[in-house]
Order: C-alpha cells, then sequence, then structure tokens
C-alpha cells in the first residue's frame, strides 16, 4: 500500500531532515570540495585541483597510518566483543529482572563522565610509577613500561566501547526465543554447545551491530592514541591533526577525513549485510 504525504507527517519528520542535513549533509559536501581546494603561501585557494589526493595517496606515512588504524580498530572491536559476551550473557540469563536493570544501570554510569578524564585516570595506573607498576613490585616484578604503547592504546579503546558493547548486546540476548534454549537442551545440548549453537546465530544482529560500534569509535578516537599511545605508530586521526599543523593543509586533512568516512561507510554496509543475512528468507 502506498503511503500518502500528510502535512501532519512532514511536520514531524522536517526537524530529522533539517539536522541530517545542516550536520551531516552540507559538513560532507563542503568536506569533499574542499579536498580539490590548494594551499599557496598558507591561504587556501578554491581551486579544482587534485594534487592533494595525489599527494596523500602517493605517501607511505598515509598508508602506514591507514594500516595500522584498521587493524587496531578491529583488534578492538574483536576484543571487547568477546570480553563483553560473558557480562551481557549472564545479565541476560543469569539475573533476575530487578537485578539486571540495576546491571543495566551500572553500565550507563560510565557515560555521565568524560571519556578523557577516564583516561587520564589510566595514566594513573600504567605510568612506571603507577597503581600497577607499584603491585608489581611488590611480588619483586617490574617496572614495565605499559604507558604510551599499542597495549595501552587498546585499553582506552575498551575503556571507550565496553559498556556500550555490553548494552548492546544485551537488548538482543534478552528478546531470544526461550523455547529455542529448551528445545535445544531437550536434544541433549551442553550449555557451551547451546551458546555456540543456538543463542550466538540467534543474537547475530546485535552482536555484529555492537561490533561495529567498537570499531566506528575506535577507527576514528583520537584521545588514547595521544594520551595513552603517545602518538606512536601514528593513526589517521593523529595524522588529521599533523597534516593540518603542517602549513594549514585543511584540505589534505579533508582527504584522510574522507578516506576515513569512505572506510567507515564500506564497514558497515558490509556488516549490516551479514548481520542481516537471510533473515528475509
Amino acid at each position: 500500500m502506498r503511503r500518502s504525504l500528510t502535512l501532519y507527517g512532514l511536520t514531524f519528520s522536517l526537524p530529522l531532515l533539517i539536522w541530517q542535513l545542516l550536520f551531516f549533509v552540507f559538513p560532507l559536501v563542503f568536506l569533499v570540495a574542499l579536498s580539490f581546494w590548494t594551499v599557496k603561501n598558507f591561504r587556501m585557494q578554491a581551486d579544482l585541483d587534485t594534487v592533494n589526493w595525489a599527494t596523500m595517496y602517493g605517501r607511505s606515512v598515509f598508508w602506514q597510518a591507514y594500516g595500522t588504524t584498521l587493524a587496531m580498530a578491529s583488534a578492538a572491536s574483536v576484543l571487547v566483543s568477546i570480553l563483553a559476551f560473558p557480562c551481557s550473557y549472564a545479565i541476560a540469563f543469569k539475573l533476575s529482572e530487578t537485578a539486571r536493570r540495576w546491571a543495566i544501570f551500572l553500565m550507563v554510569i560510565p557515560f555521565f563522565t568524560s571519556y578523557l578524564v577516564r583516561v587520564y585516570s589510566w595514566q594513573i595506573f600504567l605510568s612506571d610509577a603507577g597503581i600497577i607498576n607499584v603491585m608489581l613490585g611488590w611480588i619483586g616484578l617490574g617496572p614495565f613500561g605499559l604507558l604510551n604503547t599499542v597495549g595501552a592504546t587498546i585499553v582506552g579503546y575498551l575503556t571507550l566501547t565496553y559498556p556500550l558493547v555490553v548494552l548492546l548486546q544485551l537488548f538482543s540476548l534478552v528478546f531470544i526465543d526461550r523455547t529455542l534454549i529448551e528445545a535445544a537442551h531437550n536434544l541433549r545440548c551442553g550449555r557451551l554447545r547451546t551458546v555456540f549453537a543456538v543463542i550466538i546465530p540467534s543474537a547475530r544482529v546485535g552482536l555484529v551491530i555492537a561490533a561495529l560500534f567498537a570499531f566506528i569509535l575506535s577507527f576514528g578516537d583520537f584521545v588514547s592514541p595521544i594520551y595513552l599511545g603517545g602518538g606512536d605508530p601514528t593513526t589517521l586521526s593523529i595524522l588529521i591533526t599533523d597534516t593540518t599543523k603542517s602549513g594549514q593543509q585543511w584540505p589534505r586533512a579533508a582527504v584522510i577525513a574522507l578516506t576515513m568516512i569512505a572506510t567507515l561507510l564500506f564497514v558497515a554496509f558490509v556488516a549490516v549485510r551479514f548481520a542481516y543475512k537471510g533473515r528475509s528468507k
């Protein structure tokens, strides 16, 4: 059935349309146009030139940063999905309704504080004279260089994404048909086999979407690579900052940003297609 457009429907959909145009479409169009401008004598000129694309794609530092960012974001999304699943599983299937509400509330609390503040707190734990090295010193170990490493950056990514991934996984797990689990048990499936044969396939959409959000947040994060990773290795977000500071090269920074957007759109398309594969059959 065809739905006719009404003034009532247009009125309530107009704010969303305006929001998308002002804060997504227009900035994206401007970013595309900016990538074809040139900088001469520290001044940008509205030229239609592909020199910025050729320059950035011709530099090895760009591809190194791209590979590093892609690898670290992928590792963080896989790791946080694995670590979050036992928590979301326990909340969904082991807790009572009241306890589940309290658990959800506790997962929301980290969003009350600034992500930057949480990253600064990790510096206290990971520094050479930090809490972790002090505790290791009690048993005669360390100190270890935990700060300004790739591992510290991954810890920052987990800090950013873990509560959100648990919530997204949880919302998918709680809507699983419990009769499927009972049927698996009646067929003498153990708990572990039931998880992999019934629960994970049934919650595939939520699990994939949660991992996708973790990848998106990690891929574009700037705080953890700088304050926990020490800026080494260079990620795309750091490269954007360095590019803008180097001769006011905003057009080249636009090239990096557009590459990141294109990558995220591609990953999101593949992930959503995989998540909903076979759902319409």
